[in-house]
Order: C-alpha cells, then sequence, then structure tokens
C-alpha cells in the first residue's frame, strides 16, 4: 500500500522492475514508482489536475530497446491509454473529450493526488494532460512551445534557443515557465486566457516559432524532417486537440528514469545533461528549492501577440499531423523531395489523373 493523503492505494506485483539500475541510478521497482509519484503529487497537481489526461503506459517497466505502440494493431511494449480502462476506484474521476475525428472518449481527470498514484500501479510511467481544464474543454489555457533538437544539434543548442525564447517572449510582454523534457529537449509553458481555439493556439505557436526562425538560425518551424536540417525544431502541432506532451514532473520511458523537471531559467541555464533529473534526485531538489512553477497561475496573458506574429510574418499554413482530416489552406502531405507540381491543387489536394 502506498498512503496518500487520507487514501490508500494498493500495489500490485510492488517489486517489480520497472527501471533497470544505472550508474547513476539504482533498480526502480514498481513500488518506487508509486512512492515516487506520492511523493511529487501535491506539486504535479497544479499543472495536471482537472486536466484530461492520457496515461502511456509500460505493464512490464522500461528497457532499452523497448517500443511506444504508435496505434492499433501495433505491438509496441508502451501504449497510450486515452480511454478509462474498467475497474477504476470510485474515486477516480474523468471528463469527457473530444478526438479530431469526431469520436469522444471518457479521460482521465486527475483531482487528487491519489488519482496519480492508481495511474502509477496502472503501470503509467507518463501523463499526457491536456492544455485544457473542465468543465471548458476546447478552450486552452496553456501555450505549450515544444523545443525538439534535430540530428547534428546538441543539449547546449536547446539552452541556446530556449533564452532566445525566454527573451523573445519577455519582449511581448509575456511570460514562460521552462521545464526538461526528461530526454534532449526544452518545454516552455505559457499561461493565456482560455478563449481561443486550438487552431488559433497552434497559429500562436507558428507565430512564435517564426519569430525565434528570425532572430537565431538555428531555429525551424520545417514539418518535414529532409528540411529541417541540425537546427532546433519548434513543434507547433503539439498545440493541437489531442496533442500532448509530458507533464511536469513525469517520469519518462528512458533509462535512468528521468523525469521532465520544470526549473528556473537561471537553474535551466546551468544544466550540463538533463539526466540528473531523475526519479531519485527530484523529490531532494524539489524540497529544497520548492516548485518553480508556483506561480504560472497568477497571471493568464492574450494570446493576441503572438497571433499577430502569425499573420504578419511571411509563411502561411503548415502541415497537420498525418491522422488530422484535410485542413483548410494546408500544404500537400507530401514530402517536398516526392513531390510533384503537377499532382496538387492550389489548395494542397491530389489531383487525380
Amino acid at each position: 500500500m502506498v498512503t496518500v493523503g487520507d487514501r490508500e492505494v494498493r500495489v500490485s506485483s510492488p517489486d517489480r522492475v520497472i527501471y533497470e539500475a544505472t550508474d547513476r541510478t539504482p533498480e526502480v521497482s514498481k513500488l518506487m514508482v508509486c512512492e515516487y509519484v506520492a511523493a511529487v503529487g501535491e506539486t504535479m497537481m497544479r499543472s495536471i489536475g482537472e486536466r484530461p489526461t492520457a496515461m502511456e503506459r509500460w505493464p512490464d517497466g522500461y528497457r532499452e530497446g523497448m517500443r511506444l505502440s504508435t496505434g492499433y494493431g501495433d505491438d509496441g511494449d508502451g501504449f497510450y491509454q486515452k480511454r478509462l480502462p474498467k475497474g477504476a476506484p470510485d474515486f477516480i474521476e474523468t471528463v469527457a473529450i473530444t478526438f479530431p475525428s469526431g469520436r469522444t472518449a471518457s479521460e482521465l481527470c486527475p483531482h487528487e493526488p491519489a488519482a496519480l498514484v492508481w495511474a502509477a500501479q496502472m503501470g503509467t510511467l507518463t501523463f499526457h494532460p491536456w492544455p485544457v481544464r473542465r468543465p471548458d474543454v476546447d478552450h486552452p489555457d496553456e501555450l505549450r512551445i515544444d523545443l525538439d533538437p534535430q540530428p547534428g544539434t546538441d543539449f547546449s543548442d536547446v539552452l541556446r534557443v530556449a533564452d532566445v525564447a525566454r527573451q523573445t517572449l519577455a519582449d511581448l510582454g509575456l511570460r514562460g515557465f521552462p521545464k526538461t523534457s526528461g530526454n534532449r529537449g526544452v518545454h516552455i509553458y505559457v499561461r493565456i486566457e482560455p478563449r481561443w481555439s486550438f487552431e488559433d493556439v497552434r497559429h500562436a505557436a507558428i507565430g512564435f516559432g517564426r519569430e525565434l526562425e528570425r532572430r537565431d538560425d538555428g531555429v525551424t518551424t520545417a514539418w518535414w524532417k529532409e528540411e529541417r536540417g541540425a537546427r532546433v525544431f519548434v513543434d507547433y502541432n503539439q498545440n493541437n486537440r489531442d496533442r500532448t506532451i509530458a507533464s511536469a514532473y513525469s517520469l519518462r520511458a528512458k533509462k535512468g528514469a528521468p523525469v521532465s523537471t520544470p526549473l528556473t531559467w537561471e537553474r535551466l541555464s546551468q544544466v550540463e545533461d538533463p539526466a540528473e533529473f531523475n526519479l531519485v534526485t527530484v523529490p531532494e531538489f524539489l524540497a529544497a528549492d520548492g516548485d518553480p512553477w508556483a506561480e504560472m497561475d497568477d497571471v493568464s496573458f492574450s494570446l493576441e501577440p503572438l497571433l499577430e506574429l502569425w499573420e504578419t510574418l511571411p509563411g502561411g499554413e503548415l502541415n497537420f499531423p498525418p491522422d488530422y482530416p484535410k485542413m483548410p489552406g494546408e500544404p500537400p502531405r507530401v514530402q517536398p523531395s516526392k513531390k510533384v507540381a503537377e499532382h496538387w491543387d492550389e489548395d494542397g489536394n491530389r489531383v487525380e489523373s
């Protein structure tokens, strides 16, 4: 059992090995994962509470070489659980969400730390909350800037671009809150007023990415990998409906049990290896320094400065993910190197020969 507030959450197979030992971290059991989530749960709730949340489950733990399933019929070792599984305790709450396809689901909606520990007991390592809160699940209250290093770049490049992003946000009258991704990237969150659509927020992310490109030639918003080069990609599509990234304080399915860890800008600039933030070190770091995101909800910003960038900087609409329906103004969904111009009309639709 793991005690979380006034609740006790039963942990089955507590000795199951979830992460193997590394030169930095000990062997991690399922019980240790649940105890970690209980330790950071109160703080974690500030960023994940009341949000529809997909569970990234690894029932047998993680080993190098294991793979995350990408969809139906793909037998990966880990998988996304978007609909609450049957048999959940009565205290687990859900919220109804609508996917881009128009289908709906009841998804986990954490309202207390015990819900997170229950999900960890179910094999969840990474929590993927939507950028919305109930009862309004159609208007995001977060802009998420995902800085994704491409081949030929390293974490120092991401840190440089993150600092450019920090200054750019400040110049626009906005405040960003950074965290490590738990891998090689950096995520920056901006609390926004919940009055714009997912498409608006995505456009704001594109506008911001283009401004970063203008300020730093080591940044790209190119959707096709063949066009990105050795630059840091601003993944604007992470702001789409049903597109999520690892929550603050989530574990990642990587060796060494790394954690996606909120930091101050000053502390982020000092990081040499993001793997130093892991299941063992993060509770100690949090206890010593407090939550760097404690002030995030103090101010909600207007999206207008970023939407103005979207309207004024050249480039037009960019590609959506392949599982999305065809969107207005979207470029052709074909790699540039494979595109034959006469096969596509001016609206990006394929012309059948």
